[in-house]
Parts: structure tokens; C-alpha cells; sequence
């Protein structure tokens, strides 16, 4: 194509898949949220919930969350608060820098992280038993999704 013309059919592919991504991850919070009103888990939100599930065994500081990918919202110190507040997180401030605070999950955190995980795993079981989607197809989606992730990646640090 010349000069900056996109086919059509790679254009609606791309858009297609950028919508369904959204999609998919405000699905993820709804499956979530209907699992805590399920197990009687109401005292946080599915965002923070995913927090919890990603930093696991880790303890990290806030800017860590995201560079590790904990963490995708924009206000995490609002979520990291309200963890921390409801028992589910411990948080100390650093010997060496004291604007630096490492948080890591209490046993309350941990058993809430196991809801999830029980849930993800009762999740990838029933995807495999369906057969709604085999591993081979999760293993080329998500080698797929990994190569968008670092394309996007590279766009952005080469804007700056």
C-alpha cells in the first residue's frame, strides 16, 4: 500500500482486537465481582482483588507494581490504601529512603489471593474440559498478545 494506506482487512482485525481486549478485561472485573458476592468477599473491589492475586508472595514497593505488571490502573495508591486499611495489606516505609514503601499481603491477603486463584484454576480447568479453548491455542494467543504488548511498548518509548 502507498503511502500510508492501511488494507482494510488488517485495519478491522486490529480494531476488532483492540475492542475485544477491553472487552475482556472488564469481563475479568465482573467475573470477579460476581465471584466475591458468591463467597460473601464484598469489602474490596475487583481491581484491588487482581492486585492482591498478582503481588502474591512478593513484597514490592507502588512503583514496582507497575513495572512488574501488578498493577494497570492509574490510581494505586488510592487501591493500595484501601488494602491496606481493610487488614488484607501490610505496608512499611523504608530504613534508607522514607518516601519509599514496600507493601506485601497479610494472611488476610493471602487467603482472599486464594479465592482467586481457586477461581482461575476452576476457570482453566472447565476451559479445558469444554474444550472452549485448548492450551495450544492460549499458548499462540498469549505469544500473540505478547508481541502487541511489546509493539505498543516500543511506540511509546520511541515518542519520547
Amino acid at each position: 500500500m502507498a503511502g500510508g494506506e492501511v488494507a482494510p482487512a488488517i485495519l478491522q482485525a486490529y480494531l476488532d482486537t483492540l475492542a475485544l481486549v477491553e472487552r475482556l478485561h472488564r469481563l475479568l472485573l465482573d467475573v470477579i465481582k460476581d465471584e466475591f458476592e458468591r463467597v460473601g468477599a464484598l469489602e474490596i473491589n475487583p481491581v484491588q482483588a487482581l492486585l492482591l492475586f498478582n503481588i502474591a508472595g512478593n513484597e514490592v514497593t507502588a512503583g514496582e507494581l507497575k513495572s512488574r505488571g501488578y498493577y494497570q490502573g492509574s490510581n494505586v495508591s488510592y487501591n493500595l490504601k484501601k488494602l491496606v486499611e481493610a487488614g488484607y495489606m501490610h505496608h512499611q516505609r523504608s530504613d534508607t529512603d522514607r518516601r519509599s514503601v514496600r507493601v506485601r499481603l497479610t494472611p488476610k491477603g493471602h487467603m482472599l489471593r486464594e479465592t482467586v486463584a481457586a477461581m482461575f484454576a476452576r476457570h482453566a480447568e472447565t476451559l479445558e474440559q469444554r474444550e472452549v479453548v485448548s492450551l495450544d491455542t492460549l499458548d499462540a494467543l498469549n505469544h500473540a498478545l505478547r508481541r502487541m504488548e511489546r509493539y505498543w511498548t516500543d511506540q511509546i518509548r520511541y515518542i519520547y
